[in-house]
């Protein structure tokens, strides 16, 4: 074996003979920027009990039709495809730190915006620029995580921007049950204010600042978060100029993850998350919860704790072996979800999808609610597979595998891929359930997740244990 492969084989948990860096402020600084996803969660999770709200509204307050209803849960999606583009550009401008701050106004301005809100337009203004801020986040808190972080703890640190997610849609559908949608709102300026105030004492990421050429400014930087420079691999001298161009795609170390990153965000959504969740209150109420929104709680609480194991067991497990495990739980959870509808279909002349969620009346009550508890148990099963592996890793994997020159550009595509990708699924979902009968949809997506498992095998590089540098060092085929 060579001292190169020696090196490589090496878990790099710090510098050889030394001891991982333990700096308890990187924790501190990884919970300010991820006050940013639990914002960005809160804003997601806000439309499910809000809208209820809304469309009981008397008047002067403004009320929600159907149709205004589903924009009012779709247009953030649109808004976030526009933050990530706009964060990928302020992340190499301005800065990782800067972005986070800057992000904090539009979080805060679409929720005072929604509080006042006179009219239906006032409601989804401030819905996209709430959006506008998700997409931000989304693309900003990963990227400062990874760059602060030593490698012994970078990916339970990056995990736990999906965690903050997951944890943010929670907290909403809680607050919703006691709160109607003014105060609602209001409770949302909560974690972007936080984070503001958290963040003005955390430093920006060296990396960052070695770009800028500041050395002294990233050693302190590194001494705050670290504790000390042990550990710490500076980038190459290349790796500090700005700049994309297109010609960069040529490069095996730019192309390669840009591939990686865009296909993990597009299997991520065509896992069908989207769909199972949209239908998650019909199915409960099929099993005969007396009380259908307890079913977003349910789904909340179970996001939320596997999510936490996946954090724990990151950097222990490695990041392949999670996407593997958590995509063929969830090819049997979609294969199991699309049984459900076929033994449930009515007969050749149901052509409506929503026919397909009700039991047919020739089963006896039991059956019925025998097969409504198979749904439920399927749908439970994906959300665990997904909080244990497709649903923060893409993220997480998105922040490490770019070089730091393309970072901006390369996390602002696969950003801007997932949300447009979010918004398709859901908005063509149930046509495509018209097409192809509901058991069909969901056994397509079932082959989807077949296909992200076998791109996980043969294409997704594991970067548990390396620094950033030897990632990039990897892919260039140093």
């Amino acid at each position: 074996m060579t001292p190169e492969d020696q090196e490589e084989a090496q878990p790099l948990l710090g510098p050889p003979g030394g001891s991982a860096p333990r700096g308890r402020r990187v924790f501190l600084a990884a919970f300010a920027a991820a006050l940013g996803p639990l914002s960005f969660g809160f804003a997601l999770g806000y439309s499910s009990p809000a809208i209820p709200s809304l469309q009981r509204a008397a008047p002067p307050a403004p009320r929600l039709d159907d149709s205004a209803a589903s924009w009012f849960g779709a247009i953030v999606t649109l808004g976030a495809a526009a933050g990530g583009v706009l964060g990928g550009w302020l992340v190499d401008c301005a800065g990782r730190k800067l972005s986070l701050l800057l992000c904090t106004v539009p979080f805060v301005a679409g929720f005072a915006v929604i509080t006042a809100a006179q009219d239906v337009w006032m409601l989804l203004g401030g819905r996209l620029l709430t959006g506008l801020a998700c997409g931000v986040a989304s693309l900003v808190a990963p990227v400062y995580i990874s760059e602060i972080a030593y490698p012994a703890v970078r990916g339970m640190l990056g995990s736990c921007v999906q965690l903050m997610v997951v944890t943010g849609i929670l907290l909403a559908y809680l607050a919703g049950w006691v709160l109607e949608w003014r105060w609602l709102a209001m409770l949302g300026c909560v974690p972007p204010s936080l984070m503001l105030l958290l963040m003005c004492w955390m430093p920006e990421t060296p990396r960052f600042l070695l770009t800028q050429h500041r050395h002294q400014e990233a050693v302190a930087a590194l001494q705050f978060l670290w504790g000390s420079e042990q550990g710490w691999e500076e980038p190459p001298v290349g790796e500090h100029q700005q700049g994309f161009h297109l010609a960069l795609l040529r490069q095996p170390g730019v192309y390669k993850p840009f591939v990686i990153g865009i296909s993990l965000m597009a299997f991520q959504q065509l896992s069908g998350v989207n769909a199972v969740m949209f239908y998650a209150e019909t199915i409960f109420e099929k099993a005969k919860f007396k009380d259908s929104s307890l079913a977003s709680v349910v789904v909340g609480v179970i996001q939320v704790l596997f999510t936490a194991v996946a954090a724990l067991i990151m950097d222990r497990a490695g990041r392949r072996l999670l996407l593997v495990l958590s995509g063929v739980v969830m090819v049997f959870s979609t294969s199991a979800f699309g049984a459900y509808f076929k033994l449930t279909e009515g007969g050749p002349s149901n052509s409506s999808h929503v026919a397909f969620l009700v039991p047919v009346y020739t089963e006896p009550i039991n059956a019925s609610v025998g097969l409504a508890w198979l749904a439920v148990g399927s749908m439970c099963l994906f959300i665990a597979g997904f909080a244990m592996g497709w649903g923060p890793i893409p993220w997480l994997l998105m922040s490490e595998i770019f070089p730091l020159h393309v970072k901006g550009v390369a996390t602002g595509v696969c950003v801007l891929t997932n949300w447009l990708m979010a918004f398709l699924v859901t908005k063509e979902f149930s046509s495509l359930m018209d097409v192809l009968r509901p058991y069909g949809a969901f056994w397509l997506t079932s082959a989807f997740c077949i296909l992200g498992v076998l791109f996980s095998l043969f294409c997704v590089p594991e970067t548990k244990g390396k620094t950033l540098e030897q990632i990039t060092a990897h892919f260039e085929g140093r």
